[in-house]
């Protein structure tokens, strides 16, 4: 019997192939680029539900039971990182759609498949699930500040235009979250309906492959030009997992926490939110498509990361 465990670790071949196929179907049939644009904003707008249902959006005080953890996660995720992400942007040349593409996918922690790597490299589990809604939480809040703050001030008013990402907001964030939140308080009303949680579990992955399909088919060309930017921006991406790794263990040590802590806490600084910044992404104006191009590129970067990561974070950063 097929387990989604073992599906969630091998699910970057999916999305290469899914991506394979995306380019070769855009490249055969040209026209197909409006159909699928249409059909990508309802399958993000699922996949996004499906991904907040498995956050525990109901228990926020959950996150404030191990204060020292809590502390380590915040300053990493929200102060060292960010630095982090800011300084490798400014590494890049000076191409905005490519620097834009960077700073949106490093600067939000993931709050899904971190949980998955966290359980298949012998982290705190309990743990991941109790800080993902704070996670979630101060993403939302601080990431226009960042952009203000690393952008220069033209670029950030024509990417943050409320006309181009109100909608984008609150169709593909706003609404799955609130409908999210409504079906974990459902399943939390009756005995027999969390089984409800464990199969909706299984649909993120598929789910990611499909709009990554979409969007390879619909941007194929943007694709096909942004091959030299994607061999610049990979160094950026390899460098930027193996120094989170390595801050998550200097906050390990200089906090005092476990192991196994230290390993949830690897996990977190290292895997980042990139289902939530596409909306945000697909909605800018003309002229930014390789910022969408950018962020799915690190999502297969990170992939292999972790690859990497459930042998390195167990056996040699964090061992036992």
């Amino acid at each position: 019997m097929l387990r989604r465990l073992t599906v969630e670790r091998h699910q970057v071949w999916l999305y290469l192939a899914a991506i394979l196929l995306g380019l070769t179907v855009g490249t055969q049939a040209p026209g197909v680029g409006p159909t699928f644009d249409f059909l990508l904003w309802p399958i993000l707008g699922t996949l996004l539900y499906s991904t907040f249902v498995q956050v525990p959006l109901l228990h926020l005080r959950d996150a404030f039971r191990d204060f020292r953890f809590l502390l380590a996660l915040l300053l990493g995720n929200f102060v060292l990182v960010p630095l982090l992400a800011w300084g490798l942007m400014l590494a890049l040349p000076d191409d905005p759609a490519l620097r834009l593409g960077v700073l949106l996918v490093l600067l939000v922690p993931c709050t899904d498949w971190f949980i998955t790597f966290t359980q298949l490299g012998r982290g705190d589990t309990a743990r991941a699930i109790a800080v993902t809604p704070l996670n979630l939480l101060m993403q939302f809040l601080l990431l226009p500040l960042y952009l203000w703050l690393m952008l220069p001030t033209e670029q950030f008013t024509s990417v943050l235009s409320l006309e181009d990402l109100a909608p984008a907001a609150i169709g593909l964030i706003g609404i799955p979250l609130l409908l999210a939140a409504l079906s974990q308080r459902w399943m939390e009303a009756g005995p027999g309906r969390s089984v409800w949680r464990e199969r909706l579990a299984w649909g993120p992955v598929p789910l990611l492959a499909l709009v990554v399909f979409l969007i390879a088919g619909a941007q194929v060309g943007v694709v096909r030009d942004s091959g030299p930017a994607l061999l610049l921006v990979l160094p950026v991406f390899i460098g930027f997992a193996l120094a989170a790794a390595l801050i998550a263990r200097l906050l390990t040590h200089g906090f005092g926490l476990p192991v196994t802590t230290g390993r949830t806490l690897a996990f977190s600084l290292g895997t980042r939110n990139s289902f939530v910044v596409l909306p945000f992404a697909l909605a800018l104006p003309s002229g930014w498509e390789a910022t969408v191009v950018v962020i799915v590129f690190q999502t297969l970067v990170e992939l292999f990361a972790m690859v990497f990561y459930l042998w390195w974070i167990p056996r040699r950063l964090f061992r036992a």
